[in-house]
């Protein structure tokens, strides 16, 4: 399978965001990673706005899935949440 066309075809679009939503997932973990760990203020200053600039394409790709209904977060349950709120409060 040569054709570009016929790799196209194999996937459909919820796929390729959701496959683009995972990867930016990692991109932004690594720069994270990466800018924590820099010694060099410069280099580090870099990492924090490569990693800005990820977060954008991320949050982008997850409005686009979210509004057509590819992507619905569960709604969290407000006693777990007050539960937890308890437990990390009281330390």
């Amino acid at each position: 399978m040569t054709n570009p066309n016929q790799c196209a075809n194999l996937y459909d679009a919820k796929e390729v965001l959701g496959d683009c939503l995972n990867s930016q997932k990692m991109i932004t973990s690594a720069y994270n990673t990466y800018a924590g760990e820099c010694v060099n203020s410069k280099l580090r200053s870099t990492f924090l706005n490569i990693l800005d600039e990820e977060h954008c394409i991320q949050a982008d790709i997850y409005a686009d899935m979210n509004s057509r209904g590819w992507y619905l977060p569960e709604q969290a349950d407000q006693q777990k949440i007050r539960q937890t709120k308890d437990k990390l409060t009281r330390g």
